[in-house]
């Protein structure tokens, strides 16, 4: 269900404003829809906003180092300096990366020419010699450079050969190959320097190790700060100013449960504030208020949208559906025994299992129980069929409850065809309540129609098929759908959209209930795969008292583990493509619903 609220609109002096809005802030339950207006024209809040990105990238990044955090409450202030030091420490190691690079670049080039003392070549200069130093191949390389250069070879690499020649300061000497550049500093030099940059680098490294271990929390807790500014900055700029800017006009949403809380408060307050019933136009935030087994199955309806204010809530609807299509697709009593015993292992000895996620866990072990139960359909526990063990108690719940592959095929088009239906009386439920009962008219027609010939089908003493009673829901349900398709519409139109209606109902439906046969054909593909995993361990395993066991759990242990994950992603893939895309098209959800989230620290 959602949640009933109240619009509440307020009047304060623009003196009174920001004191105001931190009052309702300290409140809490105000739900404020913030504007765009003024965002980007003020400097303020878009330094802020570059401000959260730097710290984003802070916390990604130290996170990224794989060290240990010392959980401690988190200092604001403490988090802004740490984030100015981090980024002087990454500059540092930045230059240092380029250095590094810049050095490594010079010993490729000093390298093939060996170790040797620059200064050597300056004294050289110093008497009237000049040393160069060229690079060509073995066909380029002339003999006669020899006695006309006092060319000498110093070095070959592959086809390449690396020498020197030794000229009066006064000689231009011009030879077509390549010439080297050579850098001021010896090799072992520049390996040295190599050496020192490294370990600059890596003392770096340990000093931000050092800070993601200690400060991280600071640096989350100076972004949660920033984030509130921001915040509180966008709901500032949401106001309306009248009367020559003298006042400001802002509108919020509270909870119907919470209207006494903010009466209380406002009668305190030096503003005018009124609190009315939403009106059709209005985007109403929305809050959910289900029971506890609906409340495990909000998540799956955020994955999708959330409904808008004025239309059913459908989450109580397709939770029982959800479960069931769980356990149906995944099948194995094992599997689900595993998943409820895993989570109560989990429970009993993790430590500090936030709020968040308890519901989820519970979810879990939810959906286990059902694929437990819809495992002993077809007798199966990790591959094995327990009705193949000749056990009185087994034996009984095969003759009771087990179903072979033609009547679970069966099943699952039933329970299609029953969600189907189901979701069209809730498209009627959804249209009166919009709209007026008249616009659900033709809906219910469509559900006369199909409703009484799935009867006749099934049970054709009940109501045979093509008998009067039949025949009368038939066309009394045609001539609902055809007359009133659309009532502000004239008759013909509204035949003519009847005709087109019948023939998208007509190959919509067929495809829409043959979807759910992967609820069959999804736990029938695991339970063969099971299966296979089982046969492997029993066959592969080597004729050894010792090795034999070990073997056989091994393959036995990775193969179901690797069946378990693949299933248990189908599990929840196709149940929520069945209950998105069929259900939610039959029953006429709309969603596009804003989440309530209160204005609050």
């Amino acid at each position: 269900m959602i949640a009933k609220m109240k619009k509440l609109t307020f009047l304060i002096y623009y003196k009174e404003y920001e004191h105001f809005l931190s009052s309702i802030r300290e409140l809490g339950v105000v739900h404020i829809f913030t504007k765009a207006q003024g965002t980007a024209d003020n400097v303020e809040l878009q330094e802020k906003i570059r401000k959260v990105a730097r710290y984003t990238d802070a916390v990604k990044f130290l996170n990224g180092l794989g060290v240990d955090i010392d959980k401690h409450q988190g200092n604001a202030d403490r988090g802004d300096r740490t984030v100015e030091k981090l980024s002087e420490l990454q500059q540092l190691q930045q230059k240092l990366q380029h250095k590094l690079q810049s050095v490594e670049k010079e010993i490729s080039v000093v390298e093939p020419w060996g170790d040797f003392d620059c200064r050597n070549l300056l004294r050289l200069k110093d008497v009237g010699y000049d040393v160069n130093f060229f690079i060509c191949s073995e066909k380029q390389f002339k003999e006669e450079w020899i006695d006309k250069f006092n060319a000498t070879v110093v070095n070959r690499i592959g086809s390449k050969i690396y020498f020197i020649t030794i000229t009066p300061t006064d000689e231009d000497i011009e030879l077509e190959v390549e010439y080297v550049k050579i850098p001021d500093n010896s090799l072992s030099e520049l390996k040295s320097y190599v050496e020192e940059i490294k370990s600059k680098n890596d003392d770096v490294c340990v000093e931000l190790k050092d800070l993601a271990r200690s400060s991280l929390s600071d640096i989350q807790e100076a972004q949660k700060r920033l984030h509130s500014e921001i915040e509180f900055s966008k709901v500032v700029l949401s106001g309306d100013s009248l009367a020559d800017n003298k006042l400001m006009l802002l509108e919020g949403w509270i909870p119907e449960n919470k209207c006494m809380d903010v009466k209380t408060f406002m009668d305190l307050q030096e503003a005018y504030y009124e609190m009315v019933n939403p009106s059709p136009e209005d985007n109403v935030p929305i809050m959910f208020n289900n029971d506890r087994f609906s409340h495990l199955f909000e998540p799956i309806i955020r994955l999708y949208m959330l409904p808008k204010y004025n239309e059913l809530d459908l989450t109580p609807f397709f939770a029982p559906f959800f479960m069931l299509f769980f356990g149906l697709c995944l099948g194995d009593s094992g599997y689900g025994a595993f998943m409820v015993l895993a989570v109560a292992l989990y429970r009993m000895f993790a430590k500090n299992i936030g709020a968040e996620m308890k519901p989820v866990l519970t979810l879990v072990q939810l959906l286990g129980l059902s694929t437990m139960v819809c495992g002993l359909l077809t007798g199966t526990c990790f591959g094995f069929n327990l009705y193949e063990i000749q056990v009185s108690f087994l034996q009984y719940m095969k003759e009771t409850i087990s179903l072979d592959n033609q009547q679970m095929f069966n099943l699952s088009l039933i329970l299609g065809g029953v969600q189907i239906i189901f979701g069209m009386m809730l498209k009627a439920v959804n249209q009166t309540i919009q709209l007026g009962f008249k616009y659900a008219v033709g809906t219910i027609g469509w559900i006369f129609v199909i409703l009484s010939s799935a009867i006749a089908f099934v049970s054709p003493g009940l109501m045979p098929m093509g008998g009067n009673l039949h025949m009368v829901f038939i066309v009394v349900g045609l001539l609902m759908a055809y007359l009133y398709n659309s009532p502000d519409k004239n008759v013909f139109v509204n035949v003519g959209l009847g005709l087109w209606d019948s023939y998208n109902m007509a190959t919509g439906l067929l495809g829409d209930v043959l979807s759910y046969v992967r609820l069959f054909a999804l736990g029938l593909s695991g339970g063969i795969l099971a299966s296979v995993f089982n046969s492997l361990a029993a066959g592969m395993s080597p004729d050894n008292v010792i090795a034999g066991p070990i073997v056989m759990m091994l393959i036995f242990v990775i193969g179901h583990s690797i069946n378990i994950f693949m299933n248990v992603l189908g599990a929840m893939v196709h149940p929520m493509r069945l209950t998105f895309v069929e259900f939610f098209k039959n029953s006429g959800y709309e969603g596009g619903g804003k989440e309530y989230n209160p204005f609050q620290k």
